[in-house]
């Protein structure tokens, strides 16, 4: 679906009312993160904003439609795959024929034919309309509950400035929009990623002002021990990402560290096991599975249990991810699962471990995690000329997994164990290792010989995706991605 026209942005409003509805009618099942009556009265754009239990809704209905998408798709759930495709963590069975999603693999997209099923275009945008309507809409309202109001300000603040980190990633320059005006964002070229980065920083600096430093339920007052919901830590645990990413180290170490400061919240999880477990003590903002009779879309995707399984699972791990642990390292015995019921060895993505239907929910996503900070704050340390400082947060990460401490080495040597350290645990999570290669400026020089294995010719335009012809023919203001044309 496309945004910058009258017609589709009706849809995604209308589809923000229909969640509203699926939220409050539909999940009488989760009251622990629902928990609220319906609507006496239709809801129309008037009056979804006059009401708690309403507004509150509209940004429940957010998180529903993220972690409800399946993950060979270009739902957000996706983002944990295909730039893993695009990268070298995944490696494609040979059975498998999905066109598009050889393309993905092979680095040889191509604007004209791909398909908007598995581009993250068109949904990421829906969003971003959801959300800015959600904006401007508690801006009017002056019936909410002051605090339930400044707390959903603050999510639809963080939700806006986690889908734009995601697009100028994917895609570089894109069209900045901020308003629900239709006629206004119909002719909105891509801006560059400078002034992106920017309104992010800004959209999540409000976050942080706005947002509760605890969870809290769906009334969006009241504490809550899942953490479904974006807090104060998670709008800075999402800054620093930011600011390391745009080269910002005094700020990228300040965000981590105060995320990494609140112990009493946040810690690492001892056994790696746990780590991806619902309300994890390690997570900072998880998703709550909600496709009826799964746990996580991770785990029947990833999980090999008769190799490619009739094209269930597609792929399994490549040698660049798994020759890459050092010996003993816990994360591969924990993380990594062997497939052996072919007679051939193959190894899959074992964070998630839940693949059967109808087991008890056990797992959610895991989208922000307290690992990341550590590496981000030993990251900065390092750029600060904080050599001992940045080894010893490196060494948090390593103990924990049953490695040895690195000792005092050059700043080019703990460049490289820190990007050995994300490499290994952050694989096949949320497109870690594809942002990697590319703001370290590495990926010309990895992806070179990746893709050759792969069966394709790596060009450096590759490390952004294109648009659809679908998305250019209805919006004529959006120039392809450069390389493409």
């Amino acid at each position: 679906m496309i945004r910058y026209n009258e017609k589709n942005e009706r849809t995604a409003y209308y589809k923000m009312l229909l969640l509203v509805v699926i939220i409050l009618l539909n999940m009488s099942g989760c009251k622990k993160f629902v928990d609220i009556d319906p609507p006496e009265t239709s809801l129309t754009g008037d009056n979804v904003f006059r009401d708690d239990a309403t507004a509150n809704a509209v940004m429940l209905g957010v998180y529903t439609n993220l972690s409800s998408g399946a993950l060979f798709t270009g739902s957000f759930v996706g983002l944990s795959f295909f730039p893993g495709l695009s990268a070298d963590e995944l490696t494609i069975f040979k059975d498998v024929i999905d066109a598009p999603m050889i393309q993905y693999y092979t680095n040889m997209l191509k604007g004209t034919q791909i398909a908007d099923r598995i581009e993250f275009w068109s949904s990421i945008y829906q969003t971003i309309y959801i959300v800015n309507y959600t904006i401007n809409g508690l801006s009017k309202s002056s019936s909410l509950n002051p605090s339930v109001k400044k707390q959903l300000m603050g999510e639809a603040l963080f939700m806006r400035a986690f889908c734009y980190f995601y697009l100028t990633n994917l895609y570089g320059d894109v069209p900045l929009i901020t308003s629900i005006d239709y006629s206004v964002n119909l002719g909105m070229p891509r801006s560059p990623q400078k002034v992106i980065y920017s309104q992010i920083v800004s959209d999540l600096k409000s976050a942080k002002e706005s947002l509760n430093p605890g969870y809290v339920d769906a009334s969006g007052i009241n504490k809550s021990t899942e953490r479904v919901r974006p807090n104060k830590f998670a709008a800075a645990a999402l800054l620093a990402r930011v600011y390391l990413f745009t080269g910002m180290w005094d700020e990228a170490w300040r965000e981590a560290d105060f995320v990494i400061s609140n112990a009493g919240q946040y810690q690492l999880e001892k056994d790696l096991g746990r780590v991806f477990l619902k309300n994890s003590v390690e997570a900072i903002w998880q998703l709550q599975p909600v496709n009826l009779g799964e746990n996580t879309s991770y785990g029947s995707g990833f999980v090999l249990t008769r190799g490619y399984n009739n094209g269930i699972n597609p792929v399994y791990l490549s040698p660049d991810i798994t020759d890459a642990f050092e010996k003993n390292d816990l994360r591969k015995i924990s993380w990594i699962g062997i497939d052996s019921s072919t007679g051939k060895k193959y190894p899959f993505a074992y964070k998630y471990k839940q693949y059967e239907y109808g087991k008890p929910v056990t797992e959610y996503y895991m989208v922000m995690r307290l690992a990341e900070q550590f590496l981000i704050r030993s990251e900065a340390n390092l750029h600060k000329g904080r050599l001992t400082e940045s080894i010893l947060d490196l060494n948090k990460v390593r103990r924990r997994s049953g490695l040895a401490d690195i000792g005092l080495i050059t700043p080019d040597g703990i460049v490289n164990a820190i990007l050995q350290e994300r490499k290994v645990e952050f694989f096949t999570e949320w497109g870690h290792r594809w942002f990697d290669l590319k703001r370290t400026g590495k990926i010309n020089e990895v992806m070179t010989s990746v893709t050759s294995r792969k069966g394709g010719v790596w060009q450096p335009y590759s490390q952004l995706y294109p648009i659809s012809l679908t998305e250019l023919m209805k919006t004529p203001s959006i120039s392809q991605t450069p390389g493409y044309n």
